[in-house]
Formats: structure tokens, C-alpha cells, sequence
């Protein structure tokens, strides 16, 4: 008998995504930045308590968005964890800056603060911090280095929005934060992202620079009778018809979150025993977080064990991959300075880490099957 194959993630889309979608379609307003967009945007900004939301193409260029806003001159640095996306890095090297990649704590995965204060030299001009898995470092303790030496802190929020730590929601400790809504995360529309503004010093500009560079906002405002290039920037507007399901994902977010954190748990409390038995790290939930359950990873002690965990999983129709390489090793992080051996933690995370199906739509057969096999596999010494 074929079992029935277990994916990593599976995108819910309900009849309520579907019947905006189908309304943004016979309002003719398809393009971007309608009023789809600027419902989401709003539930967005009321959710987080935030000043301005724009919904952008992509978190990447969220995050470029961020950069162009922070006006990196060449020589300027900003500090990015170095077991992260790429676009993490790249979205600012592409505009000025140079990515200087960083270790991550062993518990949280997350940007180190220790490690980011070593690295602080007088050409740093922002740090870019990630929530790894939808939970926090001490943000706070970053945001009060970034205050102290005059940074700019920018969240990659990518994997956190509706987290929180110390009661308050990711996204809103640093003066711009990126999120994601790509297809692989809790909120999707397929492709998208946000860029979160918490200085109002930016808005103006973030308007300016997601409309091609023209102030088209202060036209569609009444501001301006006609609108003009006025700056350098890009086509970063979020379609409508993506504010559409994006709309309908935000308003079952809270069950799409409680979903998710109550598979995360029972893994976490069906796993235990067998993680302390092999030595295998399981997630850290510290009290002061309210995580997504974005993600559940492991890290086994030898790469070739999460390779054979892999393939057993797999020949038992369990999809668990692994995740980031760690970019101060790889071919452009190379080139910016890094080296091996640079960040240990984030290297061996890269060649150890491996992630479990986490999704919404998994029934509680589905979560037991994957826990009676993880728990069948037994490590080789």
C-alpha cells in the first residue's frame, strides 16, 4: 500500500479568500494598491498598533525598501545574522551597503547580541535582525544597541508577524520591519510582503519609492494636481488581487496561528524524551515569547545523521528539509569578508538543521504519524 505523502507545508485557501478574490475581479480594480490592499494593510497596522503598513511585490523587496529608506553610502555596513535568507543580506548589498554576517545564539537560532556589538565598527550604520522560526532574541537588548551607537534596527520579520516578546508584537521594535507572505508562510497570497514603518520620518519617501520613484500617492491623495519622478525607486505595489487573499488570510489568522502553535507543542512534548536521549536540539520557547509555530526544526549532532533521518522520513512519505547554508561561507558571502570557521553555530545549524511538516490543514493523524516516526529513528553513533 502507497502511504499518502506528508508534505512540509500546504497552503489553506477557503471560500472566503475565494470570494474576495472574486470581488476584486468585478470591481475592475485589479492593480495595485486598491482597496483590498489597503483593508490588509490596515488590519495589519491595527493588529500591531504600528503607524503604516504598505503592502509591497515581496518581503525581499520590503527589505530593499529598507534599504534605499536608510541611504547607505559607500563603505556603510550594516550587520545581518549569517544563518538567513539571502535576500536578508543581499537586498542591501544590491543598494550600497555592506552585509557584515554575524553569529546567532545557540538557543534561538537568532542574531546574537553579543556578536553584534564585536562587530560594530564606526562604518555600521543599521543591523538587520531575523525571528528565526517566529521567536525573538533579546530585541530589546538590540534595540538599545542600536540606540546607543546611532543605528538603524531593521526586522526581518518574515517568519513572526503575530508574535510577540515581552508583549510586544515582532515587527515593532525596529524603525522599519520586512514581513513575508510568500506561499511557504503562515499568511500567504502566493507572493507578497509588507514593509512595516514604526519612524514616520519614512513614510513619505516609503510612498514615494514603492510608486517607481514618483509622487503618485500624494497625487491619488489630492495633495498635488498631477503626479511626477521624483526620486530613484521601483514597481514594488502589491496587486489587488493578492490584497485579496491576503485579506482573507489575515482575518483567519488567529486560527491559522493557534493551528499551528498546537502541533508545534505536541511535537515539542512527544519529542522530548527521544531529543534528550540522542542529543538532538528541539526549538527553545523562552516564557517571555509568543511564537507563530512557524516552524518546528531539529538539529542533530553530525550532518550525516540528518541525512539518513531525511531519507528514513522520506521512504515513510514525510517530507522534513533541511534549511538556511550559512552565508558567510557561500560564493557572495565569500566576497564580503567571510570565511569558514567565522560563525560556527550558524555553520553547523546549516549542515545539521532539519524542519517537520507544520501546517494549518494537518490533522492530528497526520502529526502522529510523523511523530511515531521521528521517534522511530534512532541516530548511528
Amino acid at each position: 500500500m502507497t502511504l499518502e505523502r506528508i508534505p512540509f507545508t500546504q497552503v489553506d485557501i477557503t471560500d472566503l479568500e475565494r470570494s474576495y478574490l472574486i470581488a476584486a475581479t468585478k470591481s475592475q480594480n485589479i492593480s495595485g494598491a486598491g482597496p483590498f490592499c489597503a483593508a490588509a494593510e490596515n488590519f495589519i497596522n491595527e493588529s500591531l498598533g504600528s503607524n503604516k503598513t504598505l503592502t509591497t511585490t515581496s518581503c525581499s523587496h520590503a527589505l530593499e525598501l529598507s534599504a534605499l529608506l536608510s541611504r547607505f553610502s559607500p563603505g556603510d555596513e550594516i550587520i545581518v545574522p549569517a544563518f538567513a535568507f539571502v535576500t536578508t543580506a543581499s537586498s542591501f548589498g544590491i543598494h550600497g551597503a555592506k552585509p557584515v554576517m554575524v553569529d546567532v545564539g545557540d538557543d534561538s537560532l537568532n542574531l546574537d547580541p553579543l556578536c553584534v556589538e564585536r562587530a560594530i565598527t564606526k562604518r555600521t550604520k543599521a543591523i538587520c535582525v531575523i525571528h528565526y522560526a517566529g521567536m525573538s532574541t533579546d530585541i530589546d537588548v538590540l534595540a538599545q544597541l542600536a540606540n546607543t551607537y546611532n543605528l538603524t534596527l531593521i526586522e526581518d520579520n518574515a517568519h513572526g508577524l503575530f508574535a510577540t516578546f515581552k508583549d510586544k508584537p515582532l515587527g515593532t521594535f525596529g524603525s522599519l520591519s520586512a514581513h513575508s507572505f510568500h506561499s511557504t508562510k503562515n499568511i500567504t497570497c502566493g507572493e507578497g510582503g509588507a514593509l512595516v514603518i514604526n519612524d514616520n520620518s519614512y513614510i513619505e519617501r516609503a510612498e514615494i519609492l514603492r510608486e517607481k520613484g514618483t509622487n503618485r500617492s500624494n497625487f491619488l491623495k489630492g495633495k498635488t494636481d498631477k503626479y511626477t519622478w521624483v526620486d530613484l525607486g521601483s514597481s514594488w505595489v502589491m496587486s489587488d488581487l493578492l490584497g485579496a487573499l491576503l485579506l482573507g488570510q489575515l482575518e483567519r489568522s488567529s486560527s491559522i496561528t493557534e493551528r499551528r502553535r498546537d502541533i508545534f507543542h505536541k511535537y515539542a512534548a512527544s519529542l522530548k524524551a527521544w531529543s534528550e536521549k540522542y542529543g538532538i536540539q528541539l526549538p527553545v520557547v523562552h516564557d517571555h515569547m509568543y511564537h507563530t509555530g512557524h516552524m518546528f526544526h531539529m538539529r542533530f549532532r553530525r550532518s550525516k545523521n540528518r541525512e539518513q533521518f531525511i531519507a528514513h522520513m522520506g521512504q515513510n512519505g514525510i517530507d522534513t528539509p533541511f534549511h538556511y547554508q550559512s552565508l558567510n561561507i557561500s560564493k557572495v558571502g565569500l566576497t564580503f569578508g567571510g570565511f569558514v570557521g567565522q560563525c560556527p553555530i550558524s555553520e553547523r545549524a546549516a549542515e545539521c538543521l532539519v524542519r517537520l511538516p507544520i501546517y494549518n490543514l494537518m490533522s492530528d493523524g497526520q502529526v502522529d504519524r510523523v511523530i511515531s516516526n521521528v521517534l522511530e529513528f534512532k541516530p548511528s553513533t
